[in-house]
C-alpha cells in the first residue's frame, strides 16, 4: 500500500507501507481513543470527557445552581463549538441523562422542561428545554480555580479544558457508569453516597480496611429507582473485591386486599434501566402468547409514582407463584453487571476492587488540598507583600506623596527611599486617595494579622500528612451531611432484600385447569377435546381406524402410557393437539418403536400405585411417582422375558386381584400379596403348565366380581360367593364360574 506521508516537510513523498502495518497503526490510534476519551470513565472524578467538559461548558457560562436557566441549545453548542468536537444530538443525549433522576443517582443537571420519562419517551429538543448545574456538580468543580488540578489545550488551541475535575464528590460509585470501548467495557451501579463516606472515613482512618469491612459500610448499590437488591451476601463480597460480578435486581410489590377474597399485586418501584412501557407490553405479548397463565390483566395505573397492578387468575392462585413466574419471564428481575474498569491517576485501564476505587479517590482528594493549599499561600504571601508596602506607605505618608508628585521615576526612588519590592511600590502607585485615611489603616492591620494567622495554618497543613488526612476526613463527613441519608435526595433507595428462596411453581399452577377427553384410536392417532364427553359415538376416525382409550382428565393431567414392551412413557394432557380433524400421531410425542403397542393409558395420580404384568404371568406393584417418564424416551419399568409383551398396567384402587390364564383357570388373591418394586420381571401371579396370561382384574371383595356377558346388550354377571377361587398369590387356580365368557376375558 502507498501512503503519503501527513508530515507538511514530506509533502508530495510517497511511502511504502504494508497493508497490514498500516491498518493496525490506524486501528490502535482509533482503539486508544476510544478507550481514553470516550467511553472509561476517570477512577478519579466518576467523569467521561463529554461529560466533563458539559460540565465545564456550564460552569462557563454560570449556569450555577442558584441563578437561572439557559436554554439547552446555548450549553451544547459551546460544548460542539469549544470542547468537544461531535456530533450535537450525541451531546444532548449525555446532557439530558445527567439531569434524568431516575437514570442518574444524583443528577449533574437541573433541567427544566421536558427531559424523558421512565417509559423510554425521549426528551423534548434542545432549543425547548432549559438547564443549570445541581448543588452536586458545583461541589464536582470546586476549586477549580485555585489551580486543584491541571487544564490541557482544547482540541483546537484556543482555549483551556480541566483533565479532571477536583472532585469533593465521590461521583464514579455514588452516580456509576457505563461504556464499550474497544476490546474492553465498564459497568458500574450507582451507589448510595452517605454508605460511600462511611467507607472513605474507614479508610481514612485505617488505610489496611479489609472489604468485607467496607462492605459492611457499602452493602450494595442504590439504583435511583429503587427495587429490592436480592443477591446473596457472599457474591457481593466477591463482586466488590473482583471488580467483577453481578447483582440481583427485583422490583418491589405489594398485595393489595380487595373484597370477596380477591387480590391484586402492585408494583412501585422496577428495576434500573427498565423502561415502564416496554415492560408493560413485553407482558401483555406474554399473557397473548399464554405463557403467564397465573396472570389475568395487567394494567398501568402511573401517575408521578410507579404503579402498576397485576390481576391474578383467581384467587386460588399463590401471590408468590405469581411474582415467581413474573420474575422468571420478566424485566421485574434482572441482573445489574458489575465491571470496575476504569482509568486510573496515570490515565491507564484496569479493573480496580473496591479498596482501590475508594483509596483512588482519597488519593486525588489529597493532591487537590496540597494544590489548593499551595495556591492558597501563594496568594496570601502576594497578599501579605502588598500590605507590608501599604503599611509603609503609611508610616511614611508625607515622603511616599512627595516622591510621587515630584519625582520622574517614583516607582524606582520608592523602591530605593524604604526598600520596597518592585510588587509593593506598583500597589502604592495603584493605590486610590481614599484609601489614605485612617480606616483603612485599622483594616489593613487587621486583614494583615488574619492573613498571617491562616499562612501558619496552610504551612502546618502542607508539613503535616496527618493534618492533611484530618481535613480530608471533615471534607467527606461534609459531603455526608450536605448529600447523605438525613436529606430527601440521599435516603437509600433500593431495599437490601435476602437471597429468595427457590420457588416451585407446581404444574397446575402454571397451566389453566379445564376438563378434556382424550382420545386415542388403534392406530395410535390422540386428540383431546374439551369438555368431559360420556358419548363418543359420533367421532370420526381415519378409514380402517376406530376408538381404542376415552379417557376423561384435566389440562393439567399427566398421561401414563404403557407399551407392549413394558416401557413407560409420559406425556402432558396441556401439549396434547385439539379435537380437530383426527389428532395426531401419539408417535410424534413419543420414542415409541413401530413394532410396539400401547397396552393401556392411564391418568397419572401423584400417590398412587399401579399393578403392571407381563403374558408371563408376573408382575408387581410400582408407585406412579417412579414411573414417570422425564424425556419422549421413556422409562423402563417391566423387564421381559423371551417372546413376553407387557398386558396390564391398571391403577391400584381395589382390595383383590383376579387372574384369568390362558388355560381358562380364574385365582382370586389379595392386592397386598404382591410386593411392591421399581422395576423387574416381579413375582409369579400365577402358575401354569402351559400358556400364560390372559387377562387380570382388580376388584374389591365386597362387591364381588363382574364380568361382561356376551351380546350387543352390554349385561354383566357378578358373583359375590368367590371363596372357591380363592387362594395364595403364584396357585394354578379353578375353571372359573359357569357362564363366564369363553373370549377368556373380563371385559
Amino acid at each position: 500500500m502507498s501512503t503519503k506521508s501527513s508530515d507538511p516537510g514530506n509533502a508530495g513523498q510517497i511511502r511504502e507501507t504494508r497493508l497490514a502495518d498500516a491498518l493496525s497503526e490506524r486501528y490502535l490510534a482509533y482503539a486508544m481513543s476510544t478507550i481514553m476519551s470516550r467511553s472509561l470513565p476517570d477512577v478519579r472524578d466518576g467523569l467521561k470527557p463529554v461529560h466533563r467538559r458539559l460540565l465545564y461548558a456550564m460552569r462557563q457560562l454560570k449556569l450555577n445552581p442558584e441563578q437561572g436557566f439557559k436554554k439547552c441549545a446555548r450549553v451544547v453548542g459551546d460544548v460542539i463549538g469549544k470542547y468537544h468536537p461531535h456530533g450535537d444530538q450525541s451531546v444532548y443525549d449525555a446532557l439530558v441523562r445527567l439531569a434524568q433522576d431516575f437514570a442518574v443517582r444524583y443528577p449533574l443537571v437541573d433541567g427544566q422542561g421536558n427531559f424523558g420519562n421512565i417509559d423510554g419517551d425521549n426528551a423534548a429538543a434542545m432549543r425547548y428545554t432549559e438547564a443549570r448545574m445541581t448543588a452536586v456538580a458545583a461541589v464536582l468543580m470546586e476549586g477549580l480555580d485555585e489551580d486543584a488540578i491541571d487544564f490541557r489545550p482544547t482540541y483546537d488551541g484556543e482555549d483551556q479544558e480541566p483533565i479532571v475535575m477536583p472532585a469533593a464528590f465521590p461521583n464514579l460509585l455514588a452516580n456509576g457508569a457505563a461504556g464499550i470501548a474497544v476490546g474492553m467495557a465498564t459497568n458500574i451501579p450507582p451507589h448510595n453516597v452517605d454508605e460511600l463516606c462511611s467507607g472513605l472515613i474507614k479508610l481514612i482512618d485505617n488505610p489496611e480496611t479489609s472489604i468485607a469491612e467496607l462492605v459492611r459500610c457499602v452493602p450494595g448499590p442504590d439504583f435511583p429507582t429503587g427495587g429490592v437488591l436480592v443477591e446473596p451476601r457472599e457474591n457481593i463480597l466477591e463482586a466488590y473485591a473482583t471488580g467483577r460480578g453481578s447483582f440481583r435486581l427485583r422490583a418491589k410489590w405489594e398485595v393489595e386486599k380487595m373484597t370477596h377474597g380477591l387480590y391484586q399485586i402492585v408494583i412501585t418501584e422496577i428495576p434500573y434501566q427498565v423502561q415502564k412501557a416496554k415492560l408493560v407490553e413485553k407482558i401483555a405479548d406474554l399473557m397473548f402468547a399464554k405463557k403467564l397463565p397465573l396472570l389475568n390483566d395487567v394494567r398501568d395505573e402511573s401517575t408521578d409514582q410507579i404503579r402498576l397492578v397485576f390481576e391474578p387468575r383467581s384467587r386460588a392462585v399463590e401471590p408468590e407463584h405469581l411474582m415467581e413466574m413474573l420474575f422468571k419471564n420478566t424485566e421485574l428481575e434482572i441482573r445489574f453487571g458489575l465491571n470496575l474498569n476504569v482509568l486510573d491517576a496515570d490515565n491507564t485501564p484496569r479493573v480496580m476492587n473496591l479498596r482501590e476505587v475508594l483509596r483512588a479517590f482519597l488519593a486525588h482528594r489529597q493532591e487537590v488540598l496540597v494544590r489548593r493549599s499551595q495556591h492558597r499561600l501563594e496568594k496570601i504571601n502576594h497578599r501579605l507583600e502588598v500590605l507590608d508596602g501599604y503599611l509603609i506607605a503609611y508610616l511614611n505618608l508625607d515622603e511616599v506623596i512627595r516622591i510621587i508628585r515630584f519625582e520622574d521615576e517614583p516607582k524606582t526612588e520608592l523602591m530605593k527611599a524604604f526598600g520596597l519590592t518592585e510588587v509593593q511600590a506598583d500597589a502604592i502607585l495603584n493605590m486610590r486617595l481614599r484609601s489614605l485615611r485612617k480606616l483603612e489603616e485599622m483594616e489593613i492591620k487587621n486583614e494583615h494579622s488574619k492573613l498571617s494567622e491562616e499562612k501558619a495554618g496552610l504551612e502546618a497543613l502542607l508539613a503535616s500528612e496527618e493534618l492533611r488526612w484530618s481535613r480530608i476526613r471533615e471534607e467527606v463527613e461534609q459531603t455526608r451531611e450536605k448529600f447523605g441519608k438525613k436529606t430527601t435526595l440521599g435516603k437509600r433507595r433500593t431495599e437490601i432484600g435476602d437471597a429468595p428462596q427457590e420457588i416451585d411453581v407446581p404444574l397446575e399452577a402454571l397451566i389453566e385447569r379445564e376438563p378434556i377427553t382424550v382420545i386415542c384410536s388403534r392406530m395410535g392417532w390422540i386428540r383431546a377435546l374439551k369438555g368431559h364427553i360420556t358419548d363418543i359415538s359420533d367421532l370420526k376416525f381415519k378409514d380402517g381406524d376406530e376408538s381404542r382409550f376415552a379417557i376423561k382428565a384435566f389440562t393439567t393431567d399427566k398421561l401414563l402410557i404403557m407399551s407392549s414392551a413394558g416401557r413407560c412413557y409420559t406425556l402432558g394432557c396441556d401439549r396434547l393437539p385439539g379435537g380437530r380433524g383426527h389428532g395426531e400421531p401419539i408417535r410424534l410425542s413419543i420414542d415409541l418403536p413401530q413394532e410396539h403397542d400401547i397396552v393401556s393409558m392411564n391418568v397419572h395420580r401423584p400417590d398412587g400405585k399401579l399393578l403392571v404384568a407381563s403374558s408371563a404371568g408376573r408382575g408387581f406393584l410400582v408407585a406412579e411417582s417412579d414411573v414417570m417418564a422425564q424425556t419422549k424416551n421413556g422409562k423402563q419399568v417391566l423387564n421381559l422375558g423371551k417372546d413376553e409383551t407387557a398386558l396390564i398396567f391398571l391403577p391400584v384402587d381395589k382390595d383383590h386381584v383376579a387372574v384369568l390364564g390362558e388355560n381358562r383357570k380364574l385365582l382370586i388373591f389379595p392386592v397386598e400379596e404382591i410386593p411392591e418394586m421399581t422395576r423387574g420381571r416381579g413375582v409369579i401371579l400365577q402358575k401354569y403348565r402351559q400358556g400364560g396370561l390372559a387377562d387380570l382384574k382388580l376388584f374389591n371383595i365386597e362387591d364381588g366380581l363382574t364380568w361382561t356377558m356376551g351380546g350387543s346388550e352390554g349385561r354383566t354377571r357378578t358373583v359375590t360367593e368367590l371363596t372357591e377361587w380363592i387362594g395364595k398369590r403364584a396357585g394354578a387356580g379353578r375353571l372359573p364360574p359357569n357362564g363366564f365368557p369363553r373370549s377368556n376375558r373380563f371385559e
